[in-house]
């Protein structure tokens, strides 16, 4: 899948993609320089290409480009920073 094709869709709060059809998105809320991220959905005919990933990698970017904090509420999120630590740097660590 192209990055090209997602897009931050700032009107609904989502990067996004469309593929074959199928609107794939990763839900998120913004509040100064933090970004939250809530949810990540992937239609079921779409599963298992690696359009989930595709999906948060080019919305990591994009935070670390605006120099933007990541909160990750959204489980399929917090796993992709644990399994690509290179993106741990965004985080921002909310306990405490």
């Amino acid at each position: 899948m192209e990055s090209d094709a997602i897009r931050d869709n700032a009107e609904q709060s989502r990067f996004e993609v469309m593929v074959d059809g199928h609107l794939a998105h990763a839900d998120y809320r913004l509040k100064g320089d933090i970004i939250t991220f809530t949810h990540t959905i992937v239609p079921p005919a779409l599963e298992g290409r690696g359009i989930a990933s595709a999906l948060i990698r080019h919305a990591l970017d994009a935070a670390r480009t605006r120099g933007l904090r990541v909160v990750a509420k959204c489980t399929f999120v917090s796993a992709y920073i644990r399994k690509h630590p290179e993106w741990a740097d965004l985080l921002l660590d909310v306990q405490g």
